[in-house]
C-alpha cells in the first residue's frame, strides 16, 4: 500500500484515536527510540570533535529546520541571494537535491525552485556538501556559500545557522521521526544562531507568544525574526503574470505536494480566490502526465477558472509533455516579507560576514 502523507500526519498528530491508530502511535514511538539514539550519538560526535566538521574556503550560511516537510527554506535563500548580490557578493546556493530529478532534460523540486527563485546564482546539487562547496569557490568563483536545508548536515561547517520554523506547526507533535515530524530533538536550537518564524500571518499572537516562549527556554539569547510568505501574483512563466488583485474572485482548484499543505490552501484563500477544488499528494510528489490529465479533469468539473499550484509542484509539472490545458495551469509566487526581526538579522548576517569575505 502506498505511503499516505494525510493519514500519518492523521496518526501521529492525534486526529485519529480509534484502536489502530493508537497501535499505531505506539509502534512508531519505540521506532522512534533507536532514530533518537542515532541522533544523539551522532551529534555528541561532532559536539566532542570526535567527528570532524570542514571549512569551506569561504563563509558558509545555513538555512535549515528541526522538521521535516517545508518551512519555507526557499524563500528565505531566496532573500538571502538578493541579500548578498546587494551587498555586491557572489554567493551560490548548495543543496543535496533530495528526491530531485530530471524529466526530459530539466531538472525538477529544489534545485529547479532554487534556480528560478535566484536567477544568476549558481545552485550545486551535491549530497556530499563539501564537495559541492569546494566546487562552488573552484568553479564558480563564489565568495559565500547559502547551504539549503543543512541544518542537520554538520560536516560542512557554518559561519551562521538559520533555523525556519513553521508557525503553524512548529515542532513536529514533540517526537521525533518516525513518531512525530522532528528531524532532531529541539534543544538542537542551541546550535542555531537566529530563528525565523515563518507563515507567522496564519497563526494567533498568542500562538507566536507560546512558540517564542519555547525557544527561549532552549536558547535565551537567540534571534528571533517573524516573516510571513506574501504572495505577489500568479505566474506561468517570467513575462506572463497574473496581478494579485486580479486572483481576487477567480474559481481555482489548487493543488500541492507539500509537507504542509493546509498553509499553502490557507494562503489562496487569503489572496480571496474562491477554492472550487483541491488535491494533495506526498511531499516530493513524482507527477505524471495522467496526474495532470486527472486534474485538469478535476478543476474542469469544478468550474474552475485556473489550476493553482506551488512554485516547487510547477517546476515538476512544467517539463511535463503531452498535457492537455483544458484549464490555465499557473503557480503562486510568494516572496518572504518580515513583519519583524529582519533587520537585526540583516545585522547579524553583516557581523558574520564581516572579514570573510575573499578579495575580487
Amino acid at each position: 500500500m502506498p505511503f499516505d502523507q494525510d493519514q500519518f500526519r492523521a496518526i501521529v498528530s492525534g486526529r485519529r484515536n480509534d484502536a489502530r491508530a493508537r497501535l499505531a502511535r505506539f509502534l512508531l514511538a519505540v521506532a522512534s527510540l533507536g532514530y533518537r539514539a542515532a541522533v544523539l550519538v551522532r551529534n555528541s560526535l561532532y559536539n566532542h570533535r570526535i567527528l570532524r566538521s570542514h571549512r569551506a574556503a569561504v563563509a558558509v550560511i545555513c538555512v535549515g529546520n528541526l522538521t521535516t516537510g517545508g518551512t519555507g527554506k526557499t524563500p528565505l535563500v531566496a532573500w538571502l541571494a538578493r541579500l548578498m548580490a546587494e551587498e555586491g557578493l557572489r554567493p551560490a546556493i548548495l543543496t543535496r537535491g533530495y528526491k530531485a530529478r530530471r524529466v526530459n532534460a530539466h531538472p525538477t523540486d529544489e534545485p529547479a525552485e532554487l534556480a528560478q527563485a535566484c536567477p544568476g546564482v549558481p545552485v550545486i546539487v551535491n549530497p556530499d556538501r563539501v564537495a559541492g562547496a569546494a566546487e562552488a569557490v573552484g568553479s564558480h568563483d563564489a565568495q559565500v556559500l547559502l547551504m539549503d536545508d543543512g541544518f542537520q548536515h554538520r560536516r560542512l561547517a557554518r559561519n551562521l545557522d538559520i533555523v525556519t520554523i513553521d508557525a503553524t506547526a512548529p515542532f513536529g507533535y514533540g517526537r521525533l521521526l518516525p513518531a512525530g515530524f522532528l528531524r532532531e530533538p529541539v534543544s538542537g536550537l542551541r546550535r542555531a544562531h537566529a530563528v525565523v518564524l515563518t507563515r507567522s500571518d496564519q497563526v494567533c499572537e498568542e500562538t507566536l507568544g507560546q512558540i517564542e516562549t519555547q525557544i527561549r527556554r532552549i536558547r535565551s539569547n537567540l534571534l528571533i525574526a517573524r516573516a510571513i510568505h506574501a504572495p505577489v501574483g500568479a505566474r506561468r512563466s517570467d513575462d506572463d503574470e497574473i496581478p494579485l488583485e486580479d486572483l481576487k474572485g477567480k474559481k481555482v482548484f489548487a493543488f500541492c505536494g507539500l509537507g504542509n499543505p493546509e498553509a499553502f490552501f490557507a494562503t489562496v484563500q487569503a489572496c480571496g480566490c474562491v477554492l472550487a477544488g483541491s488535491q494533495t499528494y506526498n511531499d516530493h510528489h513524482t507527477y505524471t502526465d495522467q496526474n495532470l490529465a486527472d486534474l485538469h479533469r478535476a478543476a474542469r468539473s469544478q468550474g474552475a477558472d485556473l489550476l493553482l499550484t506551488t512554485q516547487k509542484d510547477w517546476t515538476k509539472t512544467a517539463a511535463l509533455s503531452g498535457t492537455c490545458e483544458a484549464v490555465p495551469m499557473v503557480y503562486l509566487a510568494v516572496s518572504l516579507q518580515f513583519t519583524s526581526g529582519g533587520d537585526p538579522l540583516r545585522a547579524l548576517i553583516e557581523r558574520t560576514l564581516a572579514g570573510t569575505i575573499p578579495p575580487l
